[in-house]
């Protein structure tokens, strides 16, 4: 049975999303200039606080995606530039995702991981996970994602429970990209220590998202949209929303659907921090390429103008990306990144013993991302925050 929608499945349904694309296709150099008038005098001096005027409406965001601003790329990618150090300075979080089991009951066509593939299965016992998470923490990491394909057995609610309990001692952030769960488990996860819930809508275009999920839980479209508002009233403290650019029809109707739900995270669960990713697919073993490429420029000013339209949103970046475009996105727009990482269930300490969701790009290790950061005049943040507990939220120290 399919979940009701929740509020913002709602106001998307209120969206002209193919106008807002269409406008972003046919917008004039004028209109692109207006747009770069407003937001260049934040580009001129970052230090300076920016106007009023300067925020950003979703017309705007399809005049800053639109193929006119991307002849103007220089211009765009320097006002997200200046943005980003007025809000964030030169700070970059690291994280690392920590992938417990590669069993999946669902079929979507794009994933690796899916059900029917003839890939090795993994699940990790929670000692397992326990001694993955004891090699990222030695390697610095305080920030962690624990991921799993969609199998309600193999990674129930108790198996997740137990494995945040086990590492909630180790790292003080952690959070999950599982299935959607109920607002009761929500709950538990959070008792138990867990602070952020990561799941992509993948793509917003209903009749596409039908198309590409095949059979499972995750095919329930409404579901997985209202789950952020599910995990955010359970109390999760980050939310992480995402694209899977090239999977949908229009790239840029899926920028503008993901920049319309962070807003609205951003607006009604306002003391949760709202992260956005924008990974492009890659080869992996469903063998389904993408319906749209969407190149290097095309992804450079997706980040920009999602920066622009989202000062205050930590834009993340996975290393499904190349070297070269980490190094220059981090240089203009993003704020969080993974490092070192493995997308296979016991990557860390044995890789090679189970088939990995998608490939990685960049393969520096940690040390060698801390390094390029450093050098280009950035602040690596291995642990940010001090978690909250209790109702009086007494700070926890470590």
């Amino acid at each position: 049975m399919s979940a009701p929608p929740g509020q913002f499945a709602r106001e998307l349904a209120g969206l002209d999303l193919a106008g807002l694309a269409e406008r972003s296709r046919s917008t004039s150099r004028a209109q692109v200039d207006a747009l770069l008038r407003r937001v260049a005098p934040a580009a001129a001096d970052p230090g300076r606080p920016a106007p009023a005027h300067s925020v950003l409406n979703l017309a705007d965001l399809a005049v800053a995606l639109s193929p006119v601003a991307g002849e103007r790329l220089e211009e765009l990618a320097r006002a997200a530039r200046a943005t980003t150090l007025r809000r964030f300075g030169r700070a970059v979080r690291l994280f690392a995702p920590l992938y417990v089991s590669n069993a999946c009951l669902s079929s979507c066509t794009y994933c690796g991981f899916a059900k029917g593939l003839p890939v090795v299965r993994r699940t990790l016992d929670v000692d397992e996970v326990e001694a993955e998470g004891r090699l990222l923490a030695e390697r610095g990491f305080r920030h962690l994602l624990l991921v799993s394909g969609e199998h309600r057995i193999e990674v129930s609610a108790d198996y997740l429970v137990a494995v945040v309990e086990r590492l909630r001692p180790l790292f003080p952030s952690l959070s999950i990209e599982t299935q959607t769960w109920s607002d009761d488990t929500y709950a538990r996860l959070v008792r138990a220590g867990l602070e952020g819930v990561v799941h992509y809508q993948e793509t917003y275009d209903r009749a596409r998202y039908a198309a590409v999920h095949v059979s499972g839980w995750k095919r329930d479209y409404d579901r997985r949209l209202s789950s952020f508002e599910r995990a955010a009233s359970a109390g999760a403290r980050r939310l992480g929303i995402g694209a899977l650019l090239g999977l949908g029809p229009d790239w840029r109707a899926d920028v503008l659907a993901l920049g319309a739900h962070a807003a609205f995270l951003s607006r009604r669960y306002w003391r949760t921090e709202v992260s956005v990713a924008l990974p492009r697919m890659k080869p992996s073993a469903s063998g389904l390429a993408p319906l749209v490429e969407v190149g290097d420029a095309e992804f450079v000013q997706a980040y920009s103008a999602l920066r622009l339209f989202g000062p205050d949103l930590a834009l993340s970046l996975s290393t499904r990306e190349p070297p070269p475009m980490r190094d220059g996105l981090v240089r203009i727009a993003v704020t969080t990144m993974s490092a070192g990482s493995s997308t296979e269930p016991g990557g860390y300490a044995a890789p090679g013993t189970a088939g990995e969701q998608f490939s990685i790009s960049d393969e520096r290790s940690p040390a060698e991302i801390d390094a390029m950061l450093v050098a280009a005049g950035y602040e690596p943040v291995w642990k940010d925050a001090f978690p909250l507990y209790g109702e009086n939220l007494a700070v926890r120290s470590y």
